[in-house]
């Protein structure tokens, strides 16, 4: 509903909302690049359990600056406010104290920031996209990145208007083990990769009946509508082991749902009679499960699952003409050096697949490993994200994301609900590059030069 608002309110484009086929706003944005920015200025909008630890990584971050800080819970922008003088950094500006829900527009609309970091509730996320960089701002927006196709291609024709960046903050693309499939399938390993298995299962029950800020958005979509609405922790790894948008594309998906049964099971055990949670009926299914192909004719299975009580998993299964890797529940992986010499047919003992771990680590972790387990976030992988976008935007170099990645991997939340209400009938993915993917330069596998930060003694305060 927030996004209906904020079109009709003029917040998004209503361009090319029902065609689909975009509208060609701008210069295309594969590969863009900004001037380097010797400090880079943040203005966070959003300081709640996620937006905290950003603000303290960030602050951590050489040549970066939080200038700006937006929330509607005063005490949030209080405990944000103390870390940051107990820690000698400057106090930055702030905005929705009054819990006024739209004053994160004064911080967008002010000249103390030149980046936007979002890490609002997700219905947000695009009217943020479209309203940062149509002021000037460059984006860096939680997951995902946009709701619906529509808002998708506002967002993608925001940033080519405007010539801005808009990337998805998906920290699970910097995970150690992510990295290393990225590695060691862009060093033919695995030999060409034809299938993945990838998705987000994690049990959250109790944080949706009881969220922790009183707020039911998370639980909202499991009341009302079907799809997968959160399908970017595995499957972005993926994209860029695949490829897509960059020599490759997703073409279609298809979609479908078991029925609801642990999260109405859930209510009724832990909830009394009187309470709403008892008694409510999903109308999304436990676990999504979609099925998506490339114009290569890849294939990738995604599935979405918060809903049964079950170990955290992510996927992260390749297949490939040489072998396969996966990293849950543990890390597993075989291939074979020459075709047909059986090398694929166990998998490696724990002791040598350790050993391809170190010896194929990503760059990434083998420059800043250290120091990302120092500040944390998800065991490293949030710092080694902020650490690479302030790395790019210093030193003016491509984000290793783009906008059309953002509206890609966004658009299976409404593709998948339209497979479902279909009965599973295949979802056209829109070709935000129109065409670019085609030549697009292929991920490479980057370095980060930590001689260009300066982590001195006392740098690191978290």
């Amino acid at each position: 509903w927030m996004s209906v608002a904020a079109l009709s309110a003029g917040c998004i484009s209503k361009g090319t909302a029902g065609g689909g086929l975009g509208g060609g706003a701008g210069a295309p944005m594969q590969g863009f690049r900004v001037a380097p920015m010797k400090k880079v200025r943040v203005g966070m909008i959003g300081v709640g359990a996620r937006g905290t630890g950003a603000v303290r990584r960030i602050a951590q971050i050489p040549g970066c600056e939080v200038t700006a800080l937006s929330d509607i819970n005063p005490k949030r922008l209080d405990e944000n406010l103390a870390w940051l003088k107990e820690h000698g950094y400057r106090a930055p500006d702030e905005w929705s104290r009054n819990g006024n829900e739209e004053a994160w527009k004064g911080l967008c609309d002010s000249d103390v920031c030149d980046v936007v970091y979002s890490a609002t509730p997700r219905p947000l996320h695009a009217p943020i996209n479209v309203y940062a960089m149509d002021h000037g701002k460059h984006v860096l927006q939680e997951v995902p990145g946009a709701f619906s196709i529509e808002e998708c291609w506002a967002t993608v024709e925001a940033a080519e208007r405007n010539r801005r960046h808009c990337m998805m903050l998906e920290n699970c693309c910097y995970g150690e083990e992510e990295m290393l499939a990225f590695n060691l399938i862009h060093k033919g390993k695995l030999g060409a990769i034809v299938q993945a298995e990838v998705g987000y299962q994690h049990d959250q029950r109790s944080l949706q009946y009881n969220p922790r800020d009183g707020r039911f958005w998370r639980i909202e979509r499991h009341l009302r509508q079907h799809g997968n609405y959160y399908p970017t922790h595995g499957l972005v790894p993926a994209g860029r082991c695949l490829d897509i948008n960059r020599g490759d594309r997703f073409e279609y998906l298809v979609s479908m749902e078991t029925k609801s049964a642990s999260f109405e099971q859930f209510g009724r055990d832990h909830f009394p009679a009187a309470d709403w949670r008892h008694n409510a009926k999903m109308v999304r299914g436990d676990i999504n499960m979609s099925m998506l192909r490339t114009a290569g004719g890849k294939i990738v299975t995604l599935i979405h699952n918060v809903c049964t009580p079950r170990p955290y998993d992510r996927g992260n299964l390749y297949m490939g003409t040489n072998g396969i890797y996966r990293s849950y529940p543990s890390l597993l992986m075989a291939w074979e050096e020459k075709t047909g010499d059986g090398g694929a047919e166990q998998y490696f003992s724990a002791e040598k697949a350790l050993a391809v771990k170190e010896q194929y680590r990503h760059p990434f972790w083998k420059a800043a490993g250290e120091i990302a387990k120092k500040v944390g976030g998800h065991g490293g992988m949030d710092f080694i994200m902020d650490l690479r976008w302030a790395y790019c935007l210093q030193n003016g170099l491509p984000l290793d994301t783009d906008v059309y990645d953002l509206a890609t991997y966004s658009s299976i939340v409404g593709l998948s609900e339209k497979s479902v209400n279909s009965r599973s009938a295949a979802a056209d993915f829109p070709d935000y590059t129109r065409g670019g993917w085609k030549t697009a330069l292929p991920f490479t596998v980057d370095e980060i030069d930590l001689n260009r930060f300066d982590f001195g003694a006392g740098a690191l305060k978290g």
